[in-house]
């Protein structure tokens, strides 16, 4: 059976150049499809700092501009795990310092427009045959507004190729001017509620959900929710529309194989359930390192982005009784300026018991989550998270809103600690469960060996994700019912409306 030729569309790739979660996701999942024996390649911008880290590119491709959009180099690359990376030389667009979505100074670039649209364009010039490649793939697999458009060209230029979109966060669109479309070649037809018009403007998400094969998103759960208003960022009719054609398939991310708590270079003191010893240890490091008083109290740790989203104003409002009650809290993040004020303004409250570190550091943060108890996640939402995997292969256990991949990755009183009510109260109900678990040693040592024996590797997701690509290509395996072909996977047209415009 031939191997699967897959382009992975992504903005951001761990190890090279990294924002958040996708990319890690960008660097984990396409490892774990090559050891499935899938063909795949990675394709991203040739950001500075990406040019820098590589030490050998072979510039050989050539990428034709459209509209404002410039023409453009490809190169070539090999990854340390052997994974081919394709990079887009536009200097005018990339070669520039700051994130891979923001200037130094934390605002978004103004051309971000078309810098991803040069992204999801050169998807398509490389499965349409336009970038002088001797490959060409199967399936091309988009992720997030970044990609968005990449379906969209494919559709306007008649490639018959199946496209999956992955959405790991609906609340991030990539919404422009509608003037911006003659910038970015979009035809005029296109600017309909049945296309990339989203409330008035273009939106690079949106075009993603309506023309990709296929949706998925980071879990079960958030899949399901996205289709409804509360949680569906506006684009609830069209995902509800997605589901019921059953293109949209909810998988739940991995983790690193380097979050293991036994070998983990950045703990200096390593651990495992048979002897806890080093968790205690850890734990006694970070205090020193935040200032916090030795307590034999359990320890609560938060490492995340600290924006309303994650739901901290809550930890914040219950922060006294957690106190109160012998806990100390542990947090290491940045985000929003109120969120990091409020936070602080809570830390000096409780000098002696809450720490905050503003900012991220690698080291510390897997120390705070090797030696806490337990892991505070009170999200408003959360597509999937990886902390409260992490968390659990180090024994920390969660202490989680239940939403999205929080809920499918934590298995209540077994392995965390979860709460449906997403008030202070909600969150100290579920906080008085784990004081109570902390002072059971029996309870809390069954707890901890659950939750370490978790599996979160890529190796799940990855065979889901080959199913979903044999599926839309008509190829079936041993572990696939007989699939759909690929022109019955993809709709001409799909006539939705957003619910709210």
């Amino acid at each position: 059976m031939s191997a699967i030729k897959v382009l992975f569309v992504t903005s951001e790739v761990a190890g090279l150049a990294k924002a958040g979660g996708l990319g890690e996701v960008s660097a984990g999942l396409p490892q774990a499809l090559s050891q499935r024996g899938v063909d795949i390649r990675i394709l991203m911008p040739a950001y500075q700092e990406v040019i820098a880290k590589l030490p050998a590119i072979d510039w050989s491709g050539e990428l034709p501009g459209r509209a404002a959009i410039p023409a453009g180099r490809l190169g070539q690359a090999l990854l340390p795990d052997g994974t081919i990376l394709y990079l887009i030389d536009a200097p005018s667009l990339f070669n520039r310092r700051g994130t891979p979505y923001c200037s130094p100074e934390g605002a978004d670039w103004q051309d971000n427009h078309l810098r991803f649209a040069r992204l999801s364009l050169a998807a398509a010039d490389i499965a349409g045959g336009r970038a002088g490649l001797d490959w060409l793939p199967d399936i091309v697999h988009a992720n997030d507004w970044p990609g968005g458009l990449t379906p969209a060209y494919m559709r306007w230029d008649g490639i018959q190729v199946p496209t999956v979109l992955t959405i790991h966060n609906i609340a991030y669109q990539g919404n422009f001017a509608a003037g911006h479309r003659h910038l970015l070649g979009i035809p005029d037809a296109a600017f309909d509620v049945n296309g990339v018009e989203f409330h008035g403007q273009v939106s690079f998400l949106k075009a993603g959900g309506f023309y990709a094969s296929h949706v998925t998103t980071v879990s079960p759960t958030y899949a399901s929710e996205i289709t409804t208003e509360p949680n569906g960022a506006g684009l609830h009719g069209l995902m509800e529309s997605r589901a019921a054609c059953g293109q949209l398939t909810g998988i739940v991310n991995g983790i690193d194989e380097s979050w293991d708590p036994g070998t983990d270079p950045h703990l200096p003191h390593h651990f495992d359930p048979d002897d806890l010893n080093g968790k205690q240890a850890n734990a006694d490091v970070v205090r020193i390192g935040l200032c916090l008083r030795p307590s034999q109290g359990p320890l609560f740790g938060i490492v995340s982005r600290l924006v309303h989203q994650k739901g901290l104003d809550l930890v914040a409002e219950a922060a006294n009784d957690i106190v109160g009650n012998g806990g100390q809290i542990a947090i290491l993040g940045l985000g929003d300026p109120e969120v990091e004020h409020m936070l602080s303004r809570t830390s000096r409250r409780h000098r002696d018991d809450i720490g905050v570190l503003i900012g991220f550091n690698e080291p510390m943060a897997r120390r705070i989550v090797a030696g806490s108890d337990f892991t505070l996640m009170p999200s408003r939402f959360e597509p999937c998270g990886l902390t409260q995997m992490q968390a659990q292969r180090y024994g920390a256990l969660p202490i989680a809103h239940a939403t999205g991949g929080l809920a499918d990755t934590i298995d209540d009183g077994t392995t965390g600690f979860l709460f449906s009510t997403l008030t202070p109260e909600g969150l100290m109900a579920a906080c008085h469960r784990a004081f109570e678990t902390y002072h059971d040693a029996g309870h809390l040592e069954a707890m901890r060996r659950a939750a370490m024996a978790r599996s979160f590797g890529w190796a799940g997701a990855a065979a889901e994700y080959e199913r979903l690509y044999r599926r839309l290509l008509g190829r079936p395996s041993a572990a696939t019912h007989p699939p759909e072909s690929a022109r019955d996977a993809e709709p001409d047209t799909l006539n939705i409306m957003e619910a709210a415009a």
